[in-house]
C-alpha cells in the first residue's frame, strides 16, 4: 500500500476496439462483441494490468451507420455479472440510462451485480443521447426527451435509486435461528417517495453490498451534464486531445467541486485515450495507417452525411479537408460536436481523420509511438494535473489492451505511478473511496 498519488486506469471494452474499422483487421475476431469468452479474456487482461475498472458502454437504439461493434452486442449489466465470475479484483462498470427504465428495476439490477461481484460494481449514469434518431420509438414514444428535461428526470431518478439502496441498514439481517429473527424490523426502511416523475414506496428487496452501493460514474460534457455530475459523481470521464484543454477542464471542475462542498480529491477525472503502441515510432505509425486505410469511402461518407445532415458531401473523398466543407463553422446542437469543433478548427483534419475523431478512435500524435513515449505522455498529463487517470479506449482489441498492459503498465509501475498489487477487494477500496453512509444513520446526516 502506498500514500503516493497514483494513476487510475479504466479499460473501455468494446468488441474489436474503438476504431470503426477495427473488425476488418486480419487478426480481428469480427463477432467478438457477442463472445463471452472473448470478453472474459479482456477483463482478465485488464485485471492483470491492475486496472481499477473494466468499463462497458451502451446504447438503446441503432441504425445503418452505427459503429459495427454496437450493432450486435451484450446488454452491459448482464455482461458485468458474467465478468464478475471470471475476475476477482477489477471493478466492473456498466452504463445504464435514467430515461428509459424505472428506478426500482435499475436499483435492483445494479445492487444484485454489486453483491455478485462482492462489491466491485459501478454505474455509468447516462440520460441517453439520441444518436440514431429512433431511440424514443423503441420505447413506445415518438419524441426523445429534451436535454434539460432528461437531466431533471435523472436527478430525481438517482435520488430514488440511492434511497432504495438504503432500504436496509448494514446490520439489519440478524439471521438469529434461536430467536427466530431473520431481520430487525426497526432497520428496514420504506422510501415512500412521491415526486414529479416517480412514485416509489420501497423497500428494495436486496440489502446494501460490501461497498455500500455501486460507485457512481458520469460522462456528461454539457453544462447540464456537468452540473449533474458535480452533485454526485465519484468518477467522471472526459476526452480532451490537448494538454492545455485537459488542464483547464481539470482546474475548473475541481474548483467547482469544492464550491459544491465536495472533496476534489475524492472525485477522479479520467481522460479518454486511444494510444497506438509500437516497438518503434514507424511500427506505431504503420498500425495507424493500416486502421485508417480500412475505412471505406462509402462507410465514411455515409456516416458524415448522417452526422452533418445539411452538408453536401457529394463529389468529395475522405482525403478532403474539413475546412473545405466549412465544418469548422457548422452550428450543431450535438454536445459531442461542440467538444470536437475546436479541434476541427485548429487541426483541419481530413474527412477520414474526422470520421475517426467523431467515432471515438482518434489518436493524437503524442499517443502514437513507443511504450516509453506513451508512458511519458501519461505521466506528464497526470503530474501536471490534466487527469487523475485514464480511460483506455484502444483503437483495436485485444492487441491494444495487451500492448498497454504488457509494455506501458510496467514502465508506469517502475515509476511508482501504477499499483503493482490491488490494495483491497472492492472498487471503492481500489479508488480510495469510503463506504457511503446509509441515510438512516447519524454518519449520513453529518455529510449533508
Amino acid at each position: 500500500m502506498t500514500d503516493k498519488r497514483q494513476i487510475k486506469l479504466s479499460a473501455y471494452l468494446v468488441g474489436t476496439g474503438m476504431h470503426t474499422a477495427s473488425w476488418r483487421l486480419p487478426q480481428a475476431q469480427a463477432n467478438s462483441s457477442i463472445d463471452i469468452d472473448y470478453y472474459k479474456k479482456l477483463a482478465q487482461t485488464a485485471e492483470r494490468g491492475k486496472f481499477d475498472i473494466a468499463f462497458l458502454a451502451d446504447s438503446l437504439a441503432i441504425n445503418e451507420v452505427s459503429h459495427p461493434n454496437i450493432l450486435n452486442r451484450f446488454e452491459p449489466i448482464t455482461l458485468i455479472a458474467a465478468l464478475a465470475g471470471a475476475t476477482s479484483k477489477i471493478g466492473l462498470v456498466a452504463t445504464a440510462s435514467t430515461s428509459y427504465i424505472e428506478p426500482f428495476n435499475l436499483a435492483r439490477l445494479l445492487m444484485s451485480v454489486d453483491h455478485i461481484s462482492k462489491g466491485r460494481a459501478g454505474w455509468n449514469i447516462v440520460t441517453t443521447r439520441d444518436l440514431s434518431g429512433n431511440t424514443a420509438r423503441n420505447f413506445s414514444a415518438e419524441e426523445h426527451l429534451e436535454h434539460s428535461h432528461r437531466y431533471k428526470r435523472a436527478s430525481e431518478f438517482l435520488e430514488v435509486v440511492q434511497g432504495l439502496w438504503d432500504s436496509w441498514e448494514d446490520d439489519a439481517f440478524a439471521y438469529d435461528k434461536e430467536k427466530g429473527e431473520f431481520f430487525d424490523t426497526a432497520k428496514l426502511h420504506r422510501l415512500n417517495h412521491k415526486g414529479e416523475f416517480f412514485s416509489v414506496e420501497g423497500p428494495l428487496n436486496i440489502a446494501r453490498s460490501p461497498q455500500g452501493h455501486p460507485v457512481l460514474v458520469q460522462a456528461g460534457t454539457s453544462d447540464a451534464g456537468q452540473s449533474f455530475s458535480l452533485q454526485l459523481a465519484e468518477v467522471i470521464f472526459s476526452i480532451k486531445h490537448h494538454l492545455e484543454d485537459a488542464q483547464e477542464f481539470y482546474r475548473s471542475y475541481k474548483s467547482q467541486l469544492a464550491q459544491h462542498g465536495r472533496d476534489p480529491e475524492k472525485v477522479f477525472i479520467l481522460q479518454g485515450i486511444s494510444p497506438i503502441i509500437g516497438k518503434t515510432e514507424e511500427e506505431a505509425e504503420q498500425k495507424r495507417r493500416q486502421l485508417e486505410s480500412l475505412i471505406t469511402e462509402e462507410a465514411g461518407l455515409r456516416f458524415l452525411s448522417d452526422y452533418f445532415p445539411n452538408i453536401d458531401f457529394s463529389g468529395y473523398t475522405l482525403a478532403a479537408k474539413a475546412h473545405e466543407l466549412g465544418l469548422h463553422t457548422v452550428q450543431l446542437s450535438k454536445s459531442d460536436f461542440k467538444k470536437h469543433q475546436p479541434i476541427i478548427a485548429r487541426d483541419n483534419p481530413t474527412l477520414r481523420e474526422l470520421y475517426s475523431l467523431l467515432t471515438g478512435a482518434f489518436s493524437s500524435n503524442d499517443l502514437v509511438g513507443t511504450p516509453e513515449k506513451i508512458a511519458d505522455t501519461l505521466e506528464q498529463w497526470f503530474q501536471e494535473e490534466a487527469a487523475d487517470g485514464f480511460m483506455l479506449m484502444a483503437p483495436s482489441l485485444p492487441d491494444g489492451l495487451e500492448d498497454f498492459v504488457n509494455l506501458v503498465v510496467p514502465i508506469l509501475q517502475a515509476r511508482g505511478l501504477v499499483r503493482t498489487e490491488y490494495e483491497g477487494n472492492t472498487l471503492r477500496e481500489h479508488l480510495g473511496l469510503s463506504i457511503p453512509a446509509s441515510r438512516y444513520t447519524e454518519a449520513f446526516s453529518s455529510t449533508l
